[in-house]
């Protein structure tokens, strides 16, 4: 028991100490949470509800709401109590909870994303063999994987970071339990957790950006191959909207965890740690929504459906 902390209770310091502050951001994230909720469970159900979406992209597409909306709640809910509350404090098992759930579900993203790059390839590359190349014995394990993915890694970092000592202060200087701002308050050497911080996550980054990456260049070349104008907006239609998503997230998670520990600025981090784990949840259904034409198409059926319902 002498590896393990004496303290029994974080506080989730957060943006400000302002009651008028901290009221608008309250209703700010709220609605932002909303949103989010709104926006990605809504995505899933149109998947399930409509039969011109069942085939893998759109299997992949619902997982990967599915992540968001799971991802935001591990986040958002905590952080909403904190505004309103005057003691931010989370448990010692609360906060270990929290960073295991929102490890697994951010490098399942990652995984999810990089699967559905090369779903993408598979079907534009080739398409004439795209449902005999993309079973459920192929997709249904590349989404198995992602998850276990996840849960490995987040298991690595959980126990390495909560085998740490810390002595107090317990107050964190973020608005959850991350990782990199555990670190910064422990009272152990913590260059083991850092260099396994680093390397994880570069390791992960790397495998999954490539994927992204080659996948995406054996697309460009068959685009570029052929002289169809369909065909190529087709592909700015279904790819275009995918690469946001990536660049986006890849390019926060790359600045948040795979850099030096020296280049660690905790007030920024916590900026930035909003951004992907509040706002790319939100705009995700966005992104993948708006230039799709099949999910419009489903949207405005739905619709139509619902509205002489009442």
């Amino acid at each position: 028991m002498k590896n393990f902390t004496e303290v029994t209770a974080f506080v989730l310091k957060g943006f400000t100490d302002n009651p008028e502050l901290q009221l608008i951001l309250f209703f700010l994230f709220l609605a932002v949470y909303l949103i989010t909720l709104l926006g990605n469970l809504g995505l899933i159900l149109l998947v399930i509800g409509d039969s011109r979406l069942h085939n893998p992209m759109y299997y992949f597409l619902s997982v990967l709401s599915s992540v968001d909306a799971c991802y935001s709640s591990v986040i958002t809910p905590n952080m909403l109590v904190g505004f309103l509350s005057k003691k931010k404090v989370i448990s010692l098992l609360g906060c270990a909870a929290q960073m295991f759930l929102a490890v697994m579900f951010g490098t399942a993203e990652c995984f999810v994303l990089a699967a559905m790059a090369y779903d993408r390839y598979v079907a534009i590359y080739n398409p004439l063999l795209y449902s005999v190349s993309m079973t459920p014995r192929v997709y249904a394990p590349l989404i198995i994987a992602s998850f276990l993915g996840g849960i490995l890694h987040a298991t690595v970092h959980t126990v390495a970071t909560f085998s740490l000592s810390f002595c107090g202060p317990n107050v964190i200087q973020h608005i959850f339990c991350d990782i990199p701002a555990l670190l910064a308050i422990s009272c152990s050497d913590t260059h083991t957790n850092q260099l396994l911080l680093f390397y994880f996550a570069g390791a992960i980054e790397i495998f999954t950006v490539l994927i992204v990456l080659i996948s995406y260049g054996f697309i460009l070349s068959a685009i570029l191959g052929t002289h169809s104008a369909e065909g190529k907006r087709k592909f700015f239609s279904t790819c275009g909207s995918h690469l946001t998503g990536v660049s986006i997230f890849h390019g926060t998670v790359l600045f948040m965890y795979v850099r030096p520990s020296s280049n660690y600025a905790l007030e920024h981090d916590m900026v930035v740690s909003v951004f992907y784990t509040t706002v790319i949840p939100m705009l995700n259904p966005v992104i993948y929504s708006l230039r799709n034409k099949d999910v419009k198409e489903a949207m405005r059926k739905g619709l139509g459906k619902n509205q002489f319902r009442f």
